[in-house]
């Protein structure tokens, strides 16, 4: 029986053979995301920002616990402290103060008694408005501090009284002038404490500015209401 016949054929060996290159599926894969990614970038760049994104970068900015530039927040829960408003002392200048008033002298032996003088400083004309406020601020109410500054007191509207009727008793006249001194007819009043009563002795209520209503008026007086005068014209008008 004869040996196994041997074959002279030898394996190939790997280091042998020649080497190809072929298409690798998972560099392809890398390489097509890089190139996807960079399209990308390009055209966000390219655009202009959407007033989405605006938005949300606003609100973002605005929810930052550090906002450029602004006060920090207080803390949930906690009151937020109101500032006080500063008086725009540097837009609109300082405030425009009063004039010192201008001490008289006065002769030591003679009357110390206060006059406008006193209240008027050289060189000023004071409206008649003006001059009466400044009495009342200093406590005068007598003299012309005794009137009302101009405008503030309107005239009683009542019944005209000719100065020939004669007036029962409890009515009085009262005499007025507009603000530009024009006189004014008088009026019909009430004495003050003066009561009224009906037949049946019960008593009448009376005005509170004592005024009298035509209802009430003293028999034979003609029933007639005053018309004030209208303002005078002034030279330069």
């Amino acid at each position: 029986m004869g040996k196994p016949r041997r074959s002279d054929r030898t394996s190939a060996d790997p280091a042998d053979e020649p080497l190809t290159w072929g298409p690798s599926l998972g560099l392809l894969a890398v390489a097509l995301g890089l190139v996807a990614g960079g399209l990308v970038w390009w055209w966000q760049s390219a655009a202009p920002p959407s007033p989405a994104n605006t938005g949300a970068a606003v609100s973002m900015a605005a929810s930052s616990p550090h906002p450029p530039n602004a006060a920090a927040a207080p803390a949930h829960g906690e009151p937020a402290s109101v500032q006080p408003m500063r008086p725009a002392a540097t837009a609109l200048g300082p405030a425009p103060v009063a004039p010192p008033r201008i001490p008289r002298l006065r002769d030591p032996g003679g009357d110390q008694t206060p006059d406008l003088a006193d209240y008027v400083n050289e060189g000023e004309r004071p409206t008649m408005a003006e001059v009466i406020a400044r009495l009342h601020q200093a406590g005068v109410y007598t003299g012309l501090g005794a009137f009302s500054p101009p405008g503030t007191r309107p005239p009683l509207i009542g019944l005209a009284v000719p100065e020939d009727f004669p007036l029962p008793a409890g009515y009085v006249r009262h005499y007025q002038a507009t603000d530009d001194g024009q006189r004014i007819e008088p009026i019909l009043m009430f004495a003050p404490d003066h009561q009224l009563f009906d037949a049946a002795r019960q008593p009448i209520a009376m005005p509170k500015d004592r005024v009298v209503p035509p209802e009430l008026a003293p028999q034979g007086l003609p029933i007639r209401r005053i018309v004030v005068p209208a303002p005078a014209e002034s030279p330069g008008s």
